[in-house]
């Protein structure tokens, strides 16, 4: 008996039995949409505190420069703080913080036109001047020459008019950062301080620390004064308030405290601690692996779905 023989092959051939063994990847059109506008959120919500850190970050390295800065310096800093006691001697300080304006104005003028305040106490071509640190209120910047849009846009300025802050009998110097930034945070934590807290000032190898006396708010319809005081050694901060705002100003004036504390004279110099761990990084970091694992997912089921409604599965 003969039995006939057929070759056997699989019904819709090699490659369908190999695609049809094998999940495919392909994410929708809506899933790709879905995972541009999360992102963009996560974008959105980090950007304060991503743009805050940046900012910090490049103030600290300003601050970690500013020693070898000061030892390069022509004048050298001896020099450049007689001229700074100099200059002080010859000022008669006046700063007036008038109705409806954000800084305060500088109204002092100086016996000596020789005495030039741009070229003293000048660290650097971009006019970096000290550096202060408020632990209480989470500040550790440099301190520029001048209170201008740019110059308050890189850190702390000193006013033009003030005392320089060297310290000294009958001196007030008024130093202001902006509050409230998107993009940094300065002063922000200013209104959190309190009578007793310390800030110090390093300017030209010389510590100076200041204890907070007295913290006022000034209503937009009020004006002010800061004066330098007889006998008395103050620095002034000044900013905006209330965060956000910006309506009314609060001045924060430290009294010089000798002798200068050991401890302020062997912190003098160190790397700053701010602006700390970058935890927005974990949150960047956490939003990319989520997105990225619900497209992964997605991307299946995507494939799936389009390939049932395809025609060639009915």
């Amino acid at each position: 008996m003969n039995i006939g023989l057929r070759a056997f092959s699989p019904p819709d051939g090699p490659a369908d039995s190999l695609e049809s063994g094998r999940k495919r990847w392909r994410p929708a059109f809506t899933t790709w949409l879905l995972s541009l506008l999360v992102l963009i959120g996560i974008g959105t919500a980090l950007y304060p505190s991503t743009s805050q850190w940046l900012t910090s970050y490049s103030q600290s390295k300003i601050i970690r420069n500013y020693s070898t800065q000061i030892a390069k310096s022509d004048p050298d800093a001896s020099t450049q703080l007689l001229q700074a006691q100099r200059y002080n001697d010859a000022l008669t300080s006046g700063v007036d913080i008038l109705a409806g304006t954000a800084v305060p104005a500088g109204s002092g003028t100086s016996s000596n036109a020789s005495l030039e305040y741009e070229n003293i106490l000048n660290a650097n071509d971009e006019g970096l001047m000290a550096r202060i640190k408020f632990p209480a209120a989470s500040v550790d910047l440099p301190v520029y020459h001048g209170t201008s849009d740019a110059i308050l846009m890189q850190g702390s300025g000193h006013l033009e008019g003030s005392h320089l802050p060297i310290g000294g009998e009958s001196t007030r110097s008024v130093i202001t950062a902006h509050r409230g930034l998107a993009t940094a945070t300065m002063f922000n934590h200013l209104d959190q301080v309190g009578t007793g807290d310390r800030f110090t000032i390093e300017v030209f190898g010389e510590v100076l620390t200041y204890e907070v006396r007295d913290v006022v708010v000034v209503k937009p319809d009020e004006t002010n004064s800061l004066r330098a005081v007889q006998g008395r050694d103050l620095v002034t901060l000044v900013t905006c308030t209330p965060l956000g705002i910006n309506t009314h100003r609060i001045l924060v004036t430290g009294e010089r405290v000798t002798p200068t504390p050991i401890r302020d004279i062997e912190n003098a110099g160190s790397s700053s601690t701010i602006p700390g761990f970058p935890w927005w990084a974990l949150g960047l970091g956490a939003g990319l692996m989520l997105v990225a694992g619900l497209v992964w997912r997605a991307g299946f089921t995507d494939a799936e779905s389009s390939r049932a409604r395809s025609p060639e599965t009915r």
